[in-house]
């Protein structure tokens, strides 16, 4: 009988919390959200790599591939603050949740040679 009062009068009031698909909450300001590369301007150095403290991104430069694991990233930005060529940065929003774990895997493409002109 003690726990009555509550019951009815959480009964009566509105949500304490939000129907999260249906009623997004948008982000703060300044907000460190998913990590993204621009590849065209990324020199695959591997800084991001060394100061990662979470050790979830991958650098190949033989493959010309760069790796991060979303979901062993910390979202802290030291590896965009550490970037030499500033190709990483940090959108506004979040990553949608996802059914199954994957990896965000980038591959280099190879940039075309544009020929001498003649003199």
């Amino acid at each position: 009988m003690f726990m009555t009062k509550n019951v009815l009068k959480n009964l009566m009031t509105k949500y304490a919390t939000r129907l999260y698909p249906f009623h997004k909450r948008e982000p703060f300001k300044n907000v460190k959200g998913e990590l993204k590369i621009d590849m065209d301007k990324c020199i695959l150095c591997g800084v991001c790599k060394l100061r990662c403290p979470s050790q979830c991104i991958k650098v190949d430069k033989q493959a010309k591939t760069w790796e991060v694991d979303p979901f062993s990233c910390v979202y802290c930005g030291i590896c965009v603050e550490a970037c030499p060529v500033k190709c990483l940065y940090q959108e506004g929003q979040y990553r949608a949740p996802l059914a199954e774990m994957d990896m965000v895997l980038h591959i280099q493409e190879a940039k075309p040679v544009e020929p001498a002109p003649a003199t």
